[in-house]
């Protein structure tokens, strides 16, 4: 073993504790503990995650033993103070009166993804400026047809990811109508008769949500971490991060937090070996379009 290798699992054995105690201090755990254990959710909490993250970015600047985690400080510090400006702006404009008039479904889903567009757009700007090329953080369509690595309990065998892609989005598919019909309430038929002029909706806001979400939860984190931790701890930590993320989401609850944390890492795994954005985002559309689809049709609810 030579002495750069030797260094380099060093770092890797103080980076990986560090990174995982912010990641999870920062991400939705504590805000669920606080809402379900004391029913609200104190504004401090707010502060003291962003006290959390410039603690680390300063500490990766100044500290030369961690200064390999600058970047991942300034990624996470940008997401999270970016997120809730953005939402905190629109909601100065009184944009939801923008969509005064719509369906019930567009006033609701749509008062999310106008935020969530601006967001991704804007951090789509400072990834660049922060990493210098749109490869470093995947945002380009990558090798569609690169080998993916044997997983476990489903391949054995290195496996084209033109195979894998649409084989993964079809069973995420499945397993969110099964989540559906045994934990939703059946669509009626008069909502079935009042879903197609919402369909270019269910469509439109699963690509914005999937866009956003793929750069709030996942690109710039693995094009972050992935030097300092290597690809498999960088991985586990943004799917972690992503199943914690979907605790109030569809579906909700622990299962939702699994069931978000398994496609978590399956498009996180795309997004490293086919260095690229493309199958990540189509797998991510693919489960939206039925979730929206769903909420639209009244079957389910975000959070319940």
């Amino acid at each position: 073993m030579n002495s750069s290798t030797s260094t380099s699992k060093i770092g890797r054995n103080i980076f990986i504790p560090i990174v995982w105690a912010v990641t999870l201090l920062v991400s939705l755990l504590p805000d669920i503990l606080f809402r379900e254990l004391t029913g609200s959710l104190p504004a401090w909490v707010y502060w003291v995650k962003v006290g959390l993250m410039l603690a680390l970015l300063l500490a990766s600047l100044l500290w030369k033993r961690v200064r390999p985690l600058w970047l991942f400080a300034a990624v996470l510090l940008a997401v999270y103070l970016l997120e809730g400006s953005v939402g905190r702006f629109f909601q100065s404009l009184n944009y939801t009166s923008w969509l005064a008039g719509a369906s019930p479904f567009v006033q609701n889903i749509g008062s999310v993804q106008i935020p969530r567009l601006a967001t991704g757009i804007l951090l789509v700007l400072i990834m660049l400026a922060l990493m210098g090329r749109f490869e470093r953080f995947f945002l380009v369509k990558g090798k569609l047809d690169a080998q993916a690595a044997p997983i476990p309990l489903i391949t054995s065998k290195p496996v084209s990811w033109r195979i894998l892609g649409p084989a993964i989005a079809g069973a995420m598919c499945l397993g969110l109508l099964v989540f559906i019909f045994a934990f939703g309430s059946l669509p009626s038929f008069q909502s079935l008769k009042g879903i197609l002029p919402l369909l270019p909706f269910v469509f439109l806001f699963a690509l914005v949500n999937s866009f956003g979400e793929e750069m709030l939860y996942r690109a710039p984190w693995l094009g972050a971490l992935e030097g300092p931790l290597g690809p498999a701890q960088a991985l586990l930590i943004t799917a972690v991060y992503f199943g914690i993320g979907h605790f109030y989401g569809v579906p909700y609850g622990i299962v939702g937090v699994i069931l978000a944390f398994i496609p978590g890492w399956l498009m996180g795994k795309s997004m490293l070996e086919t260095r690229g954005f493309s199958w990540a985002w189509f797998i991510h559309f693919w489960m939206d379009v039925v979730i929206f689809f769903f909420i639209a049709l009244g079957s389910v609810a975000p959070g319940g």
